[in-house]
């Protein structure tokens, strides 16, 4: 079978599934996901065995730490996916809400209802999470995945998506609400992204590369973010504690993901206050920093900074500091650099946290909090499909409402145009 007929027979599958799951009841969908997590938990040792295969192919393969710690399943993660099964399960069903209704001067009502997308298509890298938290999103909104992960996964990948399909299959949900295109080969990427009428919506997650290829060759719709070049703003009015929590915690927790923060900006007005015990606080954390020529000043060991480090997504323990004199300038430097995913700004002071939530154009801006809070299951969505940074259909955070579209209705008591 060549591979433009195996993958169009996946999406056919899938076609299906979405046609059967868009009828599927809340409690039907709720009681899959529940005994998804279950199953998800019980054979934790399995998967875990999968994943050592990918994880041991990946090291001879000279994967770098941050794709490694992307791939790797523990048992926390695990069980991370499993709760997010669960959340989904137990938030309100989008499906068939109707979001607003007003009356025409004919009588008329006129309406917004929700209603699934129908085939989405996530290509991805790595991370085999991503396969249950999509999976479990897109039932829960009433659509059918198609799942295509990378080559690194794929052993991780086959058995999360066998356990899912089995008890999909053992609740009487459709098979094809959860299909894997269980190829490697990049041409299978390709032939997704030509059936348009098929598969409904694309959302690639992965580096910046991939997303750029899935969104130059698609004939489908596609919701993206391209990196994460995520800021943190230290304010002349910031809680200085405060402040050295939330930037060790947004650069060090889990350097290799696309919410971490990559450059902090820091008011020059406390900036010699602040900086010492910050710098240290890092290198004892094991992060390489890089300055601009003020923040050298005040430690001459770090590295300098040059203007390409600012647009750059380090995944790893890298970090740029930059010393601005006002939250003007922050903004500024946000404004120009910043890949508009996520940036926090460090103050007390009310007017200037306002401005910044105003004024940063990103998907996500916070005031007195870790970039890495930038999450769908932080946000309370449960697990989230990506992160969007478009300004059409889904920004931020993707959950159960960003896989709905709306469609009118109508409900007439005879009227007619004349």
């Amino acid at each position: 079978m060549s591979i433009k007929t195996f993958v169009m027979q996946k999406a056919l599958e899938a076609k299906e599934g979405a046609r059967a799951l868009a009828k599927a009841s809340s409690g039907q969908k709720n009681s899959a996901l529940i005994k998804m997590a279950e199953a998800l938990r019980k054979k934790s040792k399995a998967l875990q065995t999968a994943n050592n295969k990918d994880i041991v192919a990946a090291r001879k393969k000279g994967l770098s730490k941050a794709m490694i710690d992307r791939l790797t399943l523990t048992s926390q993660r695990i069980d991370d996916m499993a709760k997010g099964l669960i959340e989904i399960a137990a938030l309100p069903d989008p499906v068939g809400e109707i979001t607003k209704m007003w009356k025409r001067p004919n009588g008329m009502m006129v309406g917004k209802m929700r209603v699934p997308i129908g085939v989405i298509a996530i290509i991805y890298e790595s991370r085999p999470n991503v396969t249950a938290d999509a999976a479990g999103l897109c039932l829960k909104a009433g659509n059918a995945v198609i799942l295509r992960g990378g080559s690194e996964a794929i052993n991780s990948n086959l058995a999360i998506v066998n356990i899912l399909r089995g008890v999909a299959r053992a609740e009487g949900i459709h098979e094809g609400a959860v299909t894997f295109i269980d190829i490697s080969d990049r041409e299978a990427v390709m032939e997704m992204l030509k059936l348009e009428g098929t598969i409904d919506l694309v959302i690639p997650r992965g580096g910046e590369g991939l997303i750029r290829t899935v969104t130059e060759n698609s004939r489908i719709p596609v919701l993206k973010h391209y990196k994460g070049v995520c800021h943190v703003f230290v304010d002349r009015d910031a809680d200085l504690q405060m402040a050295e929590d939330i930037c060790f915690n947004a650069k060090v927790q889990r350097p290799g993901t696309c919410n971490a923060m990559e450059t902090m900006l820091v008011d020059q007005k406390i900036a010699n206050k602040f900086l010492p015990s910050m710098i240290k606080r890092f290198k004892t954390g094991g992060v390489l920093l890089k300055g601009c020529p003020v923040t050298r000043k005040i430690d001459k060991t770090l590295e300098a900074a040059n203007e390409q480090d600012f647009y750059a997504e380090y995944l790893e323990k890298i970090l740029n500091i930059r010393i601005v004199k006002d939250v003007d300038e922050a903004m500024d430097h946000i404004a120009k650099y910043s890949s508009a995913h996520t940036d926090s700004i460090v103050t007390a002071d009310y007017g200037k946290a306002m401005r910044f939530l105003r004024e940063v154009d990103s998907a996500s801006v916070f005031v007195n909090a870790s970039t890495r809070l930038s999450d769908g299951f932080q946000y309370g969505l449960g697990a989230e499909m990506g992160i969007s940074t478009d300004k059409i259909h889904a920004r931020g955070p993707m959950g159960l409402e960003e896989l709905t579209c709306t469609k009118f209705i109508v409900l007439g008591s005879g009227q007619l145009r004349v």
